[in-house]
Order: C-alpha cells, then structure tokens, then sequence
C-alpha cells in the first residue's frame, strides 16, 4: 500500500481503482510470450513521468497527459486509461504512428483479451 501511495504521489494523480487493486494483489503481470501485460507499479511511475517530461517526445508525438501508460505488446506499443477525462476504457497507444485506439472496456476486459489470445499484437 505504501508503494502504490508513493507511485500516486510522483505522479500527481491517484491511480484507476481497478488498476490499484490488481497491482496490490500482484506487483504486474507477465503474459505468456514474456511480455509485461501489466507493468510492476516502479514501472507504471517510471514510463508515465518519462513521456510526460522528455522534451523529444514532445516534439515526436500529440501530449500524453490524458493518458496513464500501464503495460506494453513488447515491440513499442502500450496500453493506457484515459485519466481525462477519467474512464475505465483501455486505449493502445501505437508508436509508429502515434494513434490513440480503443482496445477493451476496462481492464478485466483487457486482462482477457491480451492474456488468452497469446500473441503479442491481439489487439491488431
């Protein structure tokens, strides 16, 4: 509880309540090709105070303060909730092209979706 109250603080928001309560029963989750469906919440901290602070980012991609990176497909893309305004829907962020796209309806959905279709791109 102390590393999620600590996580919140860094970050300046609380996290999704679905989100909280999964990271305090498990620290992430690794799928099945390895690959982190849920970041560990050191992760989660990291990711988000990186994209919303480096100045190349900036310049390379639209604003991600809306959104709260959580996990990835390995290969660059990453998964995120829409903190603005605030919903339980789970958006792929794609990095080669920078589109913002709805994947599952909150994150039992997407802890469903990502974890029985063993594949990394499920979402394509």
């Amino acid at each position: 509880m102390a590393a999620l109250d600590e996580a919140e603080r860094r970050l300046g928001f609380g996290l999704p309540g679905e989100l909280r309560g999964l990271l305090l029963e498990s620290d992430g989750i690794v799928g099945h090709t390895a690959v982190d469906s849920v970041w560990a919440v050191e992760q989660i901290v990291e990711q988000n105070l990186l994209f919303r602070s480096d100045p190349s980012f900036a310049q390379l991609y639209m604003p991600f303060d809306a959104l709260l990176f959580f996990g990835d497909n390995g290969g660059g893309d990453q998964f995120a909730f829409v903190r603005t305004p605030r919903r339980p829907d789970i958006f792929v962020w794609e990095h080669e092209s920078d589109s913002r796209r709805w994947v599952a309806r909150d994150l039992k959905d997407y802890l469903g979706r990502c974890l029985a279709q063993g594949g990394d791109d499920w979402y394509q």
